[in-house]
């Protein structure tokens, strides 16, 4: 039976979405304190090259440079995962990439700042440079990082293989293949990188950051300056768009404290645009091979994949992004053989990371691609293919993820019913077409990158005689609402408004552990652990009012304010009378609930890898109308259905399942990082084209609610899984347009025309590819 609540499932203004829209909201570049002083980077316009001397006198002697810091100063090196720790606060021995920070300076003002930058004499010895993932996959002369595999450029290799891939092949009735290339693209979110260090009078430092991960900037940061970690403090300004892309530590954070410490005066650094593209942290470039081996009624024997993606100059996510294009493969269908090879490979060129969708997003348009290619050769209906083979609720994938709830089934019912798929496909005129994928993606990931005991979320609650309930954690509210999950799990349990609620997120010296926002695990594990916590409070809430009446404590439901008894509906108490009674000999009301994922997963090596507590599932109808004179695309409509588990803030849902229908049409029809000999070209959003207003197409969003067990009041992620279906919807949907299978990303308008004009040469050619199409 489904359970009632009362702020669960409304539709509800983001708890921070006042400060936002009237300017209240303190981004990085808004924090100000006396006497700050600005810093620039003097970056390696090379590509790879040994450092063999840094002058900077003349910078240094320039009237208003107070400090210049090099990588002597903090040779440390760092990085996101513990496994992977390449990156330094400046270059030490050498420039990996042309924007690698080789120096910085503070100085009075900006400008003088600018051109002390210039005067830093920075004497160089080229090294061979690698651009491509071919030219890494061996053994090379000059490896960008010492320990690579066998002296190569490549960071990572993960093979994987279950069940018989071979024999499935040879078993099939068909097994289509096809070779996917992706351009890198960048997270082109609004807000600059913009941060400020404070050393404190008591010497301490503190950093103000707009970071997703303020725990690993936390630890990095301490690392980097030598400073045990209650002396650093992390303050998270609010977050102007993040999508992956602030979810690294960073050396211009650890550069900026050099400095501040240094001088012993605040030091603030904000970026301009193009060097928002030099530090990247992208999608990364690559390729995808993929075979998928199918029996006479569409049933998948097996998945035989390949991986080869350009990691830039650093590691980054690396690691996880090797496996992640491999095993976020195993939904959501039902993979019985499964084969998978990955290499992540170093460039020099702006290193990559984790964006919105986190290396599941390219490997799914190859997948979804040679599914529907799969669909034409049996001549069954790309829906109907793929309801066969749907994973169930409650079961476990050939690498042994277990899956809880699951509603794919409704999500392609869903997206069908609603886009008049039965009508249309197969019925629309040539240079219109529609098309269809699924996705599937973590809730948060089970493991944590540090392996502790340590809860993966904390969260505290505090009330006092105002009555109000003050919520502490170190979840970092990036614009998709963790805040506001907060502070719906609290109210929902206590039965009050949610402007009781305030949430407290931002400051590391108040706030309790949590892991920061990626890898969708915010809503989950941070929903979770305030549950907890606002539960505890409830039971003693609950025997105050006991007290009071003389009933049952647990015989009180909370609802208005008041909590009455179920037994007795004349018993009741309001909540400020059952708080007073709790504070009484006792003071103010304290409580911790936190979040551990249960232990899951297999034993083999990478086993941990794309392990989640649950699984959001969708589908994505795309509707596209191809200008036969020009081949530009434009997609008219697209359906999405997602399985959030339970929608906590149905407003929120629909604006995170839009954001991500933008974003994937986004890179399959526009966005590319575009280099020459390593160094960006595009690294403005004048060249670096995204989706505008005109491009939107109409959009249906479908909420779908599977209610897991195990996740907040039944919820699921929502913020990355529906881009994952996007792109493959919109590029099967070009093929049923007008017969152009697009391997790449971007689609190009000039080869879909040129396809076009193919056909042309003769009539036979067009009616030929209709009829294919309308199969």
């Amino acid at each position: 039976m489904t359970q009632e609540f009362t702020v669960v499932g409304s539709r509800q203004p983001l708890v921070d979405s006042w400060k936002k829209v009237t300017g209240q909201a303190v981004y990085g570049d808004d924090v100000r304190f006396p006497n700050t002083l600005y810093a620039r980077l003097l970056r390696s316009t090379l590509p790879h090259a040994k450092i063999l001397r840094i002058d900077a006198s003349r910078a240094e002697a320039l009237p208003g440079v107070r400090a210049v810091v090099t990588g002597a100063d903090a040779p440390a090196k760092f990085g996101v995962l513990p496994i992977s720790q390449d990156e330094e606060a400046l270059a030490t021995d050498k420039v990996r990439y042309v924007g690698d920070c080789v120096a910085a300076v503070a100085a009075d003002d900006e400008a003088t700042a600018a051109k002390a930058i210039e005067m830093i004499e920075v004497v160089y010895e080229k090294l061979p440079e690698y651009f491509t993932t071919d030219e890494g996959l061996v053994p090379v002369e000059e490896p960008i990082h010492e320990w690579t595999v066998d002296g190569s450029n490549t960071q990572k290799r993960v093979d994987q293989h279950f069940g018989d891939m071979d024999k499935a092949i040879a078993d099939a009735a068909v097994a289509p293949s096809g070779f996917f290339k992706f351009i890198g693209v960048g997270h082109a979110f609004t807000e600059p990188h913009a941060v400020t260090a404070v050393p404190e009078s008591d010497g301490r430092l503190s950093l103000y950051t707009p970071t997703q991960v303020p725990h690993y900037v936390h630890r990095a940061l301490a690392r980097v300056m030598d400073m045990p970690m209650h002396r650093v403090r992390i303050f998270r300004t609010a977050v102007g768009g993040g999508f992956g892309g602030k979810s690294d530590p960073f050396p211009h954070e650890m550069a900026t404290c050099l400095l501040a410490r240094k001088v012993q005066r605040p030091v603030r650094l904000t970026f301009d645009r193009e060097e928002i593209f030099l530090t990247n942290r992208g999608r990364h470039p690559g390729t995808v091979d993929v075979q998928i081996a199918f029996d006479k009624d569409g049933k998948i024997l097996g998945l035989d994949t390949t991986a080869i993606i350009d990691g830039g100059a650093f590691a980054s996510f690396g690691v996880v992004t090797t496996y992640y294009n491999g095993v976020l493969s195993q939904g959501p269908y039902k993979i019985p053989n499964f084969r998978y090879s990955g290499r992540r490979v170093y460039t020099n060129k702006a290193p990559c990371g984790a964006m919105r969708g986190h290396g599941a997003v390219n490997s799914r348009y190859g997948i979804e691609s040679v599914i529907d290619m799969a669909c034409e050769e049996l001549a069954i209906d790309p829906i109907e293919l793929r309801l066969k083979n749907v994973l169930e609720p409650y079961s476990k994938t050939t690498n042994e993820f277990r899956i809880t709830s699951n509603g794919i089934v409704e999500c392609l019912e869903r997206v069908r019913d609603e886009t008049d798929w039965i009508s249309k496909k197969g019925h629309l005129p040539f240079g219109k077409g529609i098309g269809v994928s699924c996705g599937f993606f973590i809730s948060g990931s089970a493991l944590p990158i540090h392996k502790t005991r340590t809860p993966q979320s904390t969260v505290h609650l505090q009330i006092d005689v105002d009555g109000g309930i003050t919520a502490h954690s170190q979840g970092a509210e990036i614009g998709q609402g963790s805040d506001t999950v907060i502070a719906i799990a609290v109210a929902e349990v206590l039965g009050v408004p949610m402007d009781f609620v305030r949430v407290r997120s931002a400051d590391s010296d108040t706030a309790p552990l949590d892991l920061g926002a990626y890898s969708s695990r915010g809503c989950f594990m941070i929903g979770n652990a305030a549950r907890e916590a606002a539960l505890v409070i409830r039971e003693k809430l609950s025997r105050a009012a006991g007290r009071l009446t003389g009933a049952d404590p647990n015989d009180f439901t909370f609802a208005d304010a008041t909590l009455n008894c179920a037994s007795d509906p004349s018993t009741h108490v309001s909540y400020f009378e059952a708080l007073t009674e709790a504070l009484a000999d006792n003071g103010a009301l304290i409580a911790k609930g936190w979040y551990q994922s249960p232990r899951m997963g297999g034993t083999f090596k990478g086993a941990g890898a794309g392990l989640a507590p649950a699984y959001s599932f969708n589908a994505c109808v795309a509707e596209v109308d191809v200008d036969l004179e020009t081949g530009l695309i434009k997609c008219t409509a697209m359906a999405l259905a997602h399985d959030c588990g339970r929608a906590l803030n149905r407003l929120a849902v629909e604006g995170q399942i839009e954001g991500c229908m933008h974003m994937g049409l986004g890179q399959a029809l526009l966005e590319e990082m575009r280099y020459d000999r390593g160094r960006i070209t595009n690294p403005n959003l004048l060249d670096y084209k995204v989706l505008s207003p005109f491009e939107t197409p109409a959009m249906k969003v479908i909420i779908v609610e599977s209610e897991d067990k195990e996740g907040p009041f039944g919820a699921k992620e929502a913020g990355e899984g529906p881009l994952i279906p996007v792109l493959p919807a919109l590029g099967n949907a070009v093929y049923n347009a007008v017969g152009y299978r697009s391997m790449e990303l971007p689609i190009r308008p000039e080869k879909v025309f040129d396809h076009i004009r193919r056909l042309r040469k003769t009539d036979a050619g067009l009616t030929k590819t209709w009829e294919q199409n309308v199969r």
